[in-house]
């Protein structure tokens, strides 16, 4: 998730040092596809493996969580085609391959036996006028290419050349697709990157994935109960989808500091607990003069924080409603991703959790519930005595110095995410996502 916080680095050390499994979800790509005004529709199936901790590319400026559900493509790049497998990221502009082959990144992308590869020129008009939305502006190398520089959340980067090279998903062709080839990239531990290439850009900058395809709406759709699922891109125009509620992207022409104008910004107007609307002004969801407080909608982040205000009232609310059905962790020294600071006791005995209050989103003109499982999420290896621990699926933005709103696709599950470029746009609807992706035969 690209987020507009400087590089400055987090104080808490528990991010650093965090150590978690990390589900790993691949696409494989298959050969459906239909015809419209612009670009073909392609229908990708995910499925999921678990892989150790770490092992994750993160995008530019990406929060430095080590738990993720993340989400992958592969497609084979260059001529000859080399296969390279990309992490797909709603909240990041440039994609970007590992080009530097070393110990610690086995899996990369060789531009010297690609005969269609091609490196931008400083001068070039992609360089100086398309990178506008990078935090770090583009410059020279010694050898007058465009050289782009990814800053990360934990003030690490990554960094190389800017390219155009041929790029095959599915059965399409994409010429002179615009993109990093890093020799030099963040690492948390020696397992970072192993499983994947490099990152695929996906949000509404120009040089994103789906602002050079041209696609005028994707989907997503993950299971929540087995995180299988598809991806599309094009239009999702099927009788059987439920109709789909809209909610207008947020746009603003004027630069501001900490509002990222190429992200999926929507107005989240306010949050209900079960039947009861939380007694906050429509003020404490408003970006403010530098443009702290948007609300992004973010597929590489997996769960959602909260500005301080509105969390701590949503806190605050959720603790009462569980009060007696639940054991609080009284723990001051435990917060779990650094973030999410309220966590219960559930007996290992005890085979499922109670019934829990839902936690409703409410932006303009849609609502995202969260019920059952999906409010509190089990943290893997941490065990009290004969309990195990259940944390709460949202976490305070401040903890993390996040100047912003973040919806995360923990929330996601069984939602149809429709993101409609044409119109600008995100459409929801409640589906069984397993089933969805049952009509296009990609049941497991």
């Amino acid at each position: 998730m690209k987020t507009y916080i400087h590089c400055k680095s987090f104080p808490n050390p528990f991010l650093k040092t965090l150590s978690l499994l990390v589900f790993y979800t691949a696409f494989c790509s298959i050969g459906i596809e239909l015809s419209f005004s612009q670009a073909p529709m392609l229908v990708l199936p995910l499925k999921t493996q678990v892989v150790p901790s770490g092992s994750v590319p993160r995008s530019a400026n990406k929060l430095p969580f080590h738990h993720n559900v993340s989400l992958t493509v592969s497609l084979t790049v260059g001529t000859p085609p080399q296969n390279v497998t990309m992490v797909i990221d709603t909240g990041s502009e440039l994609s970007w391959l590992h080009c530097n082959k070393t110990p610690n990144f086995p899996t990369t992308f060789d531009p010297a036996r690609s005969s269609s590869y091609s490196p931008f020129p400083c001068s070039s008009p992609t360089c100086t006028n398309r990178t506008r939305d990078f935090t770090i502006p583009a410059s020279c190398d010694s050898n007058q290419l465009c050289h782009a520089t990814l800053c990360y959340a934990d003030s690490s980067t990554s960094e190389g050349n800017l390219a155009s090279d041929t790029f095959y998903i599915g059965s399409s062709e994409i010429p002179d697709m615009v993109f990093g080839c890093m020799v030099s990239s963040f690492s948390s531990n020696s397992d970072e990157d192993s499983k994947n290439t490099g990152l695929m850009g996906m949000n509404r900058g120009s040089l994103s994935f789906v602002s050079q395809m041209q696609f005028p709406k994707f989907s997503y759709c993950i299971s929540g109960s087995d995180f299988s699922g598809l991806l599309l891109l094009g239009d999702a125009n099927f009788s059987w989808l439920a109709p789909l509620n809209y909610t207008p992207l947020i746009q603003i022409s004027t630069p501001l500091p900490y509002f990222d104008r190429v992200a999926y910004t929507v107005q989240l107007e306010g949050i209900r607990v079960s039947d009861k609307l939380l007694p906050l002004p429509k003020s404490a969801f408003v970006p403010d003069h530098t443009g702290a407080g948007q609300t992004m909608v973010d597929s590489g982040t997996q769960f959602t924080f909260l500005l301080g205000p509105v969390y701590t009232a949503l806190r605050s609310e959720f603790l009462n409603r569980t009060s007696g059905v639940l054991r609080v962790l009284d723990d001051p020294n435990f917060v779990f991703q650094g973030a999410m600071d309220l966590c219960y006791l559930v007996p290992l005995s005890q085979p499922k959790l109670p019934q829990l209050p839902t936690v409703t989103l409410v932006f303009q003109g849609a609502e995202m519930t969260v019920s059952g499982d999906s409010v509190l999420y089990r943290a893997p290896g941490q065990v009290r005595g004969n309990d195990s621990l259940y944390c709460f699926t949202f976490g305070n933005s401040d903890l993390l110095g996040v100047e912003a709103f973040v919806i995360g696709h923990h929330h996601q599950q069984d939602v149809w995410m429709e993101f409609d470029l044409q119109k600008s746009r995100i459409g929801l609807a409640q589906v069984r996502c397993d089933l969805a992706g049952q009509r296009f035969s990609l049941g497991r």
